[in-house]
C-alpha cells in the first residue's frame, strides 16, 4: 500500500523586533529562523507587508526575501503577502521577475488586497483606497506582465516577462476565495488573525474553481498561529507576547513584541480576553501533544492541503525550538491529511 504523502508545513514571518533589540538583530533572526526551516524540511517561508508597525521589520518585504532566498539554498522564499494596493503592478513583476532570475524555481508571489496599514500611511506611500476596488485588475494585469512578451509590446517588465513565478492569492474573507478561484489560483486564509469567515471562504473558493495555466484543481492553504513549547504551561507563558502585541495594536498604540508575563488577565479585561480568544480560536498553543491534536483537528475540519505557521515569540531560541516540535509531528499530521 502506498504511504501516504506528508502535508507541506511553511512559515509566515513577520520578522519581529523583540523589545531590547533592533531591526538588525530582528532580520538577522528571521535568517537564521529561514534557515532552520530549511533544515527541517518545512516547503515555503513567506514574509509580510506591513507598514508604520514598529514591532515588524519586513515592510520593504522584496528586499527581506531577497536576503532569506540568498541565504538559504532549498526552501522556497516569498510574500505572504505583497499588499498590491500599494504598488503599481508593473513594479511587482520587475521586482519579481528579478528575484526569480536570481533564485530560479524558489520565489512564490502571494497577493493581498489590503493596504497592510492605516489611511495616513497609505496616503505617504502614495497610494489611494481606491487601489482596494482595482484590485482584480491589478492582479490579472500583473499576470499579463509575466506572459513573454510580443513583438510590437511598447512596455514590457524586464526582468519579469517570461519568469515561473507562482502567484497566490491571499485573504480572509470570501472576496480573496471568490477571485482565485475565478483565475484558478492557488488560496491561503489568515487564520492566524481573521478566522470568521474560514468555513465560508473554502467553499466558495472549492466551489468556484476554474482550472487555469498555473493549476489545474483548487489548492488551499491554511495560515494558523502555532506557538508549542515543551509543556502547556509554557507555551501559554511564550504565547502572552503575542496577545500583548495584538491588543496593543487593538488599543491603537502598536509596538515592538513584549516579553512573556506570567498573568496575561492581569493587563488585559475580560472582554479584550474574550476577544482574543475569538480571534485566535485556530492557534495551536501547547505541549507537542496539544499542538498536534489542534493541528490535525484544523486540517480535518478544513481540508487543507498546506499548513502555514506563524509564531511571534519574543526568546529566538524559543522560537526556533517551536518549529522544531512542529516539525516533529509530520508523521501525526499525515493521519488527519
Amino acid at each position: 500500500m502506498t504511504q501516504p504523502a506528508d502535508i507541506p508545513l511553511s512559515v509566515l514571518d513577520l520578522s519581529p523586533v523583540p523589545q531590547g533589540t533592533s531591526v538588525s538583530k530582528a532580520l538577522a533572526n528571521t535568517l537564521d529562523l529561514a534557515r532552520h526551516a530549511e533544515s527541517l524540511g518545512f516547503h515555503r517561508f513567506w514574509l509580510a507587508e506591513h507598514h508604520n508597525m514598529p514591532g515588524i521589520a519586513s515592510a520593504a518585504t522584496t528586499v527581506v526575501i531577497g536576503h532569506v532566498a540568498a541565504g538559504t539554498s532549498k526552501i522556497r522564499v516569498g510574500s505572504g503577502g505583497i499588499m498590491l494596493p500599494n504598488h503599481a503592478p508593473l513594479m511587482v513583476a520587475e521586482a519579481f521577475g528579478t528575484l526569480a532570475a536570481l533564485h530560479p524555481g524558489r520565489i512564490d508571489l502571494g497577493l493581498g488586497r489590503a493596504p497592510g496599514t492605516d489611511q495616513a500611511t497609505m496616503r505617504a506611500l502614495r497610494r489611494y483606497m481606491g487601489g482596494v476596488d482595482r484590485f482584480a485588475e491589478d492582479v490579472v494585469e500583473l499576470q499579463q506582465w509575466f506572459k513573454p512578451a510580443s513583438e510590437d509590446q511598447s512596455v514590457r517588465a524586464v526582468p519579469g516577462e517570461g519568469q515561473d513565478v507562482p502567484m497566490w492569492l491571499l485573504g480572509s474573507s470570501t472576496y480573496g476565495a471568490q477571485l482565485a478561484a475565478a483565475l484558478g489560483l492557488p488560496y491561503a486564509f489568515a487564520a492566524h488573525f481573521a478566522p470568521d469567515q474560514l468555513m465560508e471562504a473554502i467553499e466558495v473558493y472549492r466551489r468556484g474553481f476554474r482550472p487555469s495555466e498555473q493549476l489545474d484543481k483548487p489548492y488551499f492553504m491554511i495560515c494558523i498561529g502555532v506557538c508549542a513549547a515543551d509543556t502547556d504551561e509554557e507555551a501559554r507563558r511564550l504565547f502572552t507576547s503575542t496577545q500583548q502585541q495584538f491588543l496593543a495594536l487593538r488599543r491603537g498604540r502598536p509596538g515592538l513584541l513584549p516579553p512573556p508575563v506570567d498573568d496575561i488577565t492581569a493587563i488585559a479585561a475580560p472582554h479584550e480576553l474574550a476577544g482574543l480568544d475569538h480571534t485566535f480560536r485556530y492557534s495551536a498553543i501547547g505541549s507537542p501533544e496539544t499542538v498536534a491534536a489542534k493541528v490535525k483537528a484544523v486540517i480535518a475540519a478544513t481540508g487543507a492541503d498546506e499548513v502555514m505557521a506563524a509564531s511571534q515569540i519574543f526568546d529566538h531560541a524559543a522560537r526556533l525550538h517551536s518549529y522544531e516540535i512542529l516539525a516533529g509531528l509530520r508523521g501525526e499530521l499525515r493521519q488527519a491529511a
